[in-house]
């Protein structure tokens, strides 16, 4: 079977779009369709008509024709499935099936056409599939939609937040306005301000006895401070102590009492949900935070670091993938402040590396050493220096490091069940704190079945966290799954990942350490670590 075009003409031959598959000039094509009605019979009932060179498959719908032009060879009873299934993409898209709605729609039936043909062939496709398929087209804008949402509503509950905060501290003002007029102030009167600060009102007890008389703008003479509190102290009961505390005249007004109030409402104050860096999102939280050990530092230490950037879609494809890195050396002894630094990283023409400028490049290029061009310079003492930057980019699904599926689907009850798994792709590496973070419908409530590892659940953020303490080649593959209200599939993703990895996606790794002058070996010690700027399957 070979089509050689697909066309909606008019009923006196105007083609209104058409979609070759064979190599057929504009000319040949339009002669072809204005001479196919021509060659129908009014009053019989046909769908097909041959030439001496082509055959013409047609279905009139409404006022228009459905024509396949195939060759005579090409197996008629196919090429009428062929065209009961175009003629249902045509339905389905225009409504109603006129010349306006067809030339609305153009694009999304040429795009259709390609789906079910392929160079003259027959795809094995049904009405479905085409609907899936072309519905595809529009996904990353659904995606930036969301994140366009997302974003102008993070801005407004961190406006919201910090109109709040400014609204707690214009109150604290007048505060500490309204206790100006109260007399004498708190602790000590003098302009020195050595009094000790008491919580009480009038009757504070003087510290210091208040020094200089730096109240003589404010109060009428008096007699002294020990006088005032013998006379005040026994008739006035003691003011409850608070954290927002009245001027204290003649002293310098000590911001960290004005904010100490603050602190706390702050601090408890949820962080807006954002997806970049500067704000971090749900996703992005850390879930996990076991303490570190303190790691031995040798007087020449070497911190290697990446960040991966990796967006995956829910069919496994890799939408894009970037990873940064940076080489930082740090020495803390003079006498190895001359050394050069022996690498290895991973052959692939795809990374590219950026030395700093002191740096010899012609010998990084040639042997993979770091060392200065003028031998005769030393590495700063005391100060972390970037001497190596990279950066890999790959839109090639083997290099995702460590893959996720995500596989919601409606209950058919009002809820949806989701399956979710991992699966280590590079064996090579190892994960550790890893979390997977799964949103949820908002106000739903999980119910989870099996799992391997541990679970949470975040409330106040709406997220499932599916914990797992390492990945590696002993469970390189898990899952989890559960039940929860809601049937739009869309509310389950993003799904992000959280992890480090002490194995470099590039493999940067420090090898040696040797002094310029001799040659000898230096000790060292060196940390690397992988960590996510963000990890999501969309």
């Amino acid at each position: 079977m070979v089509v050689l075009a697909i066309s909606v003409c008019t009923k006196s031959g105007k083609a209104l779009i058409s979609r070759q598959f064979r190599e057929m000039t504009r000319a040949r094509i339009e002669g072809l369709i204005a001479s196919f009605p021509k060659l129908t019979s009014s009053g019989q009932q046909h769908t097909t008509i041959e030439t001496d060179h082509v055959r013409y498959v047609y279905q009139p719908l409404e006022e228009l024709f459905i024509v396949l032009i195939t060759n005579k060879q090409s197996n008629i009873l196919q090429d009428i499935d062929t065209l009961q299934l175009v003629s249902r993409v045509v339905s389905s898209t225009c409504r109603p099936t006129d010349a306006r709605e067809i030339d609305r729609n153009a694009f999304e039936l040429l795009s259709s056409f390609d789906e079910i043909i392929s160079l003259g062939y027959r795809e094995n496709v049904n009405l479905a599939q085409v609907g899936s398929i072309s519905e595809m087209d529009s996904h990353e804008e659904k995606i930036q939609e969301m994140i366009e949402k997302n974003k102008e509503r993070e801005a407004k509950e961190e406006l919201k937040r910090r109109a709040k905060i400014l609204d707690l501290q214009r109150k604290e003002q007048r505060k500490i306005t309204g206790g100006m007029g109260g007399g004498y102030g708190q602790g000590g009167m003098g302009g020195g301000g050595y009094g000790q600060s008491s919580p009480m009102g009038f009757g504070g007890q003087s510290g210091m006895g208040g020094m200089g008389n730096g109240n003589q703008g404010y109060n009428s003479p008096s007699p002294s401070m020990d006088d005032h509190s013998s006379k005040f102290s026994n008739s006035a009961p003691k003011a409850p102590a608070t954290k927002a505390r009245g001027m204290q005249l003649g002293r310098k007004q000590n911001n960290s009492d004005l904010f100490e109030s603050l602190r706390s409402e702050v601090e408890a104050a949820p962080a807006p949900q954002q997806y970049q860096q500067q704000h971090q999102s749900p996703a992005q939280n850390n879930y996990s935070t076991p303490a570190e050990p303190a790691f031995p530092m040798e007087s020449v230490h070497v911190q290697i670091e990446e960040k991966i950037t990796m967006v995956a879609n829910r069919d496994g494809g890799l939408e894009s993938m970037e990873v940064k890195g940076d080489l930082m050396l740090r020495v803390s002894d003079p006498s190895r402040a001359k050394i050069s630094l022996a690498l290895r990283h991973l052959e692939d023409p795809n990374i590219q590396f950026k030395t700093h400028p002191n740096v010899n490049k012609v010998l990084f290029n040639s042997e993979k050493t770091i060392a200065f061009r003028d031998s005769s310079k030393e590495f700063p003492l005391n100060t972390p220096t970037g001497v190596l930057r990279w950066r890999y980019l790959s839109k090639d699904e083997s290099s995702i490091p460590l893959s996720i599926n995500c596989w919601p689907s409606p209950a058919g009850d009002g809820s949806s069940d989701v399956n979710i798994e991992y699966q280590l792709e590079n064996e090579e590496m190892a994960f550790k704190n890893v979390n997977i973070i799964i949103p949820l419908p908002h106000g739903a409530i999980p119910t989870v079945g099996e799992v391997d590892g541990e679970y949470i659940v975040d409330g106040q953020q709406g997220v499932l966290i599916w914990q797992l303490p390492s990945v590696d080649t002993s469970n390189a593959s898990g899952s989890l799954e559960f039940n929860c209200e809601g049937e739009d599939t869309e509310t389950f993703f993003p799904v992000s990942v959280q992890f480090e990895s002490e194995r470099l996606i590039c493999d940067v790794d420090v090898i040696a350490v040797t002094q310029v002058a001799d040659g000898s070996s230096v000790p060292f010690s060196k940390q690397s670590v992988l960590t996510p700027a963000e990890y999501s399957v969309v």
